[in-house]
């Protein structure tokens, strides 16, 4: 049959019950006899690989080893002194090219330690009884500023609230969360967590939240300044890059990231507009998540594009496989080149295949194929918007290759201003790494605070 002019996009493709059932959690929970047997099979290492795997260095053994003598609470409390979002980072962490691959039976005749099956085990178990294991200290009368309520917003207000700061967080949608909220696959992060972890976070006490309030918009950096003691800029990546292509701005070429914030707000699953022929450009987990999530709500063909191999794609191996076994094509060393229009809308893409010369860089070979969609989503990578970071400061931030320069204490080329997260090059963009990041600029400040106050 000959592709119809008017691209095929449409809700309900599956009944509400099974959308329902494809978007269960997709990790099994262990339950506390499988938990014991898992723990027992740690070696309990002396020089730990797995911990320094860890980007928030989570005393591994030492937890594990409390699960196995049934003392959930105290393995909980070990792993939240490190990673306050541990119960999220247990869903999302890729554990598989972290502390699992440095695990020491992860070897060819055995498998490593389920590492975070047991610590969602304990960090779950906590949040479900409501203790808050943590105290503020006394309070030091500072105003600290958190831009932005994602990752490594949240690990900084928490640990500058528990040393006793006033800390206030400014976040530009109507929900904390960031990337755990909107931005993660619906099945990694069931039953409204992420909110449910946030709300159980702010127990510590000292954190005012103002949502609605975006910088730039709203907010400006050099007013903080002045306002605040002290400013953390955890921003994430709000700018989505374009394909470049001629035509791209029709309604059926859309943002990865923002059909994902769309699905994971959405009350009824079922009404969400999906295409019958469905093409992700991009090799990240984002591409991964939007692949499999279209599949799961009834897409017939979804097909995956990346411009290098698979050992390039910033997606884990395990991604890679989970989405292959959900139905979705992988097709590696293609680029688009151009989107084919009928009527206002893209019907066809056409790649060029690619290739790496001589020198290791990537070329095209000429040599073209296309393929038929009804919907287009990029996935190439997010951006730092500049505007709004320095605005019309009489002094900026510092920046390079797109994002905000900061040194070893995540501190910026500002004295009192710094910032963690995908908006920082502190390393990878991972939920983990902005709850590091996060952990490391609140422990500077704090010290920045209580030097400058003892002055």
């Amino acid at each position: 049959m000959a592709q119809s002019a008017t691209p095929d996009i449409a809700a309900a493709r599956l009944q509400s019950q099974d959308i329902d059932r494809n978007f269960e959690d997709v990790k099994p929970v262990l339950d506390r006899k499988k938990a014991i047997v898992e723990s027992s099979r740690c070696y309990f290492c002396y020089d730990a690989p797995c911990t320094e795997a860890c980007p928030t260095s989570i005393d591994i053994p030492n937890f594990i080893r409390m699960i196995s003598t049934d003392n959930v609470r105290g393995a909980a409390e070990k792993i939240f002194e490190q990673n306050i979002l541990g119960g999220m980072c247990a869903r999302v962490c890729p554990t598989e090219i972290l502390c699992e691959d440095a695990c020491v039976r992860n070897t060819s005749e055995d498998k490593p330690v389920n590492i975070g099956a047991l610590q969602r085990y304990a960090t779950d178990r906590l949040i479900e009884q409501g203790i808050h294991p943590f105290q503020r200290q006394a309070p030091s009368g500072q105003k600290v500023a958190v831009i932005g309520g994602g990752p490594a917003g949240l690990s900084c207000a928490h640990r500058l609230a528990m040393l006793g700061h006033d800390v206030t967080i400014f976040e530009a949608r109507d929900k904390l969360g960031g990337l755990n909220e909107y931005g993660i696959a619906a099945y990694k992060t069931v039953e409204d967590f992420a909110q449910r972890e946030i709300r159980w976070l702010m127990q510590i006490g000292g954190i005012a939240v103002n949502t609605g309030k975006a910088l730039g918009r709203d907010l400006a950096l050099e007013q903080l300044r002045h306002d605040y003691e002290a400013v953390f800029v955890g921003l994430g990546l709000a700018g989505v890059n374009a394909l470049g292509l001629d035509g791209e701005e029709v309604a059926n070429v859309q943002d990865a990231v923002d059909y994902i914030a769309k699905l994971r707000q959405a009350a009824d699953k079922s009404k969400l507009p999906v295409g019958r022929k469905v093409l992700v450009i991009g090799g990240g987990n984002t591409a991964i998540d939007i692949a499999i999530q279209s599949k799961r709500l009834g897409a017939e063909d979804v097909t995956l594009v990346y411009r290098r191999g698979p050992d390039q794609m910033t997606a884990t191996w395990h991604e890679q496989e989970f989405a292959q076994v959900n139905g979705v094509k992988i097709k590696h060393w293609a680029k688009p080149v151009r989107l084919i229009s009928h009527q206002g809308a893209a019907r066809e893409v056409e790649f060029e295949y690619t290739q790496l010369d001589d020198q290791g860089r990537l070329i095209g070979t000429g040599e073209t194929f296309s393929l038929l969609c009804d919907v287009v989503f990029k996935a190439i990578g997010q951006k730092l918007v500049k505007d709004p970071v320095n605005g019309q400061a009489h002094e900026s931030l510092d920046l390079a290759n797109g994002k905000i320069v900061v040194n070893e204490d995540m501190q910026t080329s500002l004295p009192n201003v710094w910032a963690g997260g995908d908006c920082v090059a502190s390393g990878t963009d991972l939920t983990v790494q902005g709850v590091e990041d996060g952990k490391i600029a609140a422990i500077a400040i704090d010290r920045y605070l209580r030097r400058k106050n003892s002055k």
